[in-house]
């Protein structure tokens, strides 16, 4: 055996000696691996007595869910590292959820277990909520409302059901956003990595999403102007309606359409199919670089500009 073969073989060994220390250790800890890490958790509950209208989050890793409480009581429960605990808060009329993480780089090495926060808070309408946080998920049931929503994630997804008299507007670098019977004014929606689904949506202005990588889905969805600009990802439209202009642009992906309709509708894709029914005619203006062309022949409506330069369009009237 060659001096390489035998240094391979011997990390090898190693390798495998090491995964089987480490299976030992997980069976011995009922093969739950937050056992296993070196930080210390615990659960803290602070009970707010004060009076609150807009709620304020910054935190590092936690999960974040809202849960409808049954009385006018309001809690938050932490589950966290002992040497990285959250303060909570009310200041002038706003309740202050932060992260106080004075922990070293190695103290959080061996750290397996998921921090989470849950505000069981009576259902209704608040201010504004303010989320931001870099690892972690968010979920909010329906029966909140609130004036205006913004929520910024490095790494994690969202999962909402509530409403905003203005604004909701969401920004993830690599996570999901997920909306659902909800309604607000207007929309703004962001991701590098992920995915955008809407589903029972109502919006009074504009839907402005943007995709780095990823599918966007929207269904049963009624607005003034869908706007979406994205890099490379497939964008499914069901039953959703703008009074005015839909606006879809791609640089990679197929656009698919399932009774769709615009006052004006401009789609562009470099790579991939448009394919569809709309519920009304338009003035079409397809073209292709590379691929056939299908649509109707119709000279009333709004305008339904199209272009792909490799991919066919196909498109007809419900």
């Amino acid at each position: 055996m060659s001096k390489g073969a035998k240094i391979w073989l011997t990390i090898a060994l190693i390798l495998l000696a090491c995964g089987l220390v480490f299976v030992a250790i997980l069976a011995a800890n009922d093969w739950d691996i937050a056992k296993i890490g070196t930080t210390q958790y615990e659960t803290n509950t602070h009970a707010i007595s004060e009076s609150f209208r807009d709620i304020s989050m910054d935190t590092d890793t936690a999960d974040i869910v809202f849960v409808p409480a049954q009385d006018d009581t309001s809690t938050v429960v932490c589950f966290e590292p002992s040497n990285a605990q959250h303060t909570v808060a009310v200041k002038d009329g706003t309740l202050v959820i932060e992260s106080v993480d004075n922990r070293r780089w190695y103290e959080r090495i061996f750290s397996f277990a998921a921090p989470k926060i849950t505000l069981t808070i009576p259902q209704g309408e608040y201010g504004v909520l303010s989320i931001d946080e870099d690892t972690g998920d968010v979920e909010i049931p329906k029966p909140f409302r609130f004036e205006r929503m913004d929520l910024a994630l490095s790494t994690g997804s969202v999962k909402s059901a509530a409403s905003a008299l203005e604004s909701i507007n969401v920004a993830a670098s690599t996570g999901n956003i997920r909306l659902e019977n909800a309604s607000a004014a207007e929309l703004d929606l962001s991701v590098s990595t992920g995915e955008i689904t809407l589903t029972d949506v109502t919006c009074k202005g504009s839907i402005n999403t943007r995709v780095s990588t990823g599918q966007m889905i929207l269904t049963n969805v009624t607005c003034q102007n869908v706007i979406s600009d994205g890099s490379t990802g497939e964008i499914f439209l069901k039953n959703v309606v703008a009074g005015e202009k839909l606006s879809l642009e791609r640089s990679t992906g197929d656009i698919r359409l399932d009774g769709v309709d615009a006052a004006e509708i401009f789609i562009e894709t470099d790579t991939g199919d448009v394919t569809g029914t709309l519920l009304s005619e338009k003035v079409f203006i397809a073209e292709a670089d590379t691929g056939k062309v299908r649509v109707p022949k119709t000279t009333s409506g709004g305008k339904c500009e199209i272009s792909t330069s490799t991919g066919d369009i196909h498109i007809r009237i419900e």
